[in-house]
């Protein structure tokens, strides 16, 4: 399986939490990390008050099932000191599986929703996915990354 995921932080050592997740990634048997995007600072969408995130995206290899994968990256924003609170509140890390396989493969169901369900207008995730995955498809609407990437862009 192929996978596009989302990683953000703004709590601590922003850049060390994305990097350790990332060697993390690499390091498990069955899983390739096949490129990475430039990371970028954005402001915080909806949640209480916080500071900036970086994010980045990252395209992976991995013989894991979406719901593996999904339990892989729990456990990494766990163990870099996650904690449950407010819904979008401010987190040392954030993982998400945005697209498998293209954006072929949908998954729905109650742990998993993918594509990601707020994909498509989040400019924050878009911008690094674009970088890396350019024509990879969105399901809804086939439209390709790189084409939502614009639509945010144009809305600004």
């Amino acid at each position: 399986m192929r996978a596009a995921i989302g990683l953000g932080s703004n709590l601590g050592d922003r850049r060390a939490h994305i990097e350790q997740a990332l060697a993390a990634l690499e390091s498990m048997p069955g899983v390739s990390v096949e490129a990475v995007s430039t990371l970028i600072e954005t402001e915080p969408v909806g949640g209480p008050p916080q500071g900036p995130y970086l994010n980045a995206a990252a395209l992976l290899s991995c013989e894991l099932d979406p719901h593996g994968l999904l339990a892989v990256l729990q456990g990494l924003e766990r163990g870099a000191g996650r904690e449950p609170g407010p819904r979008w509140g401010p987190r040392p890390l954030d993982l998400d599986v945005l697209l498998l396989d293209g954006g072929e493969r949908v998954v729905r169901d109650d742990e998993l929703e993918v594509p990601h369900p707020r994909l498509s207008g989040r400019r924050f995730v878009l911008e690094p996915l674009a970088e890396i995955a350019p024509h990879w498809k969105v399901t809804a609407g086939g439209r390709t990354v790189e084409e939502l990437c614009e639509n945010c862009r144009a809305r600004l």
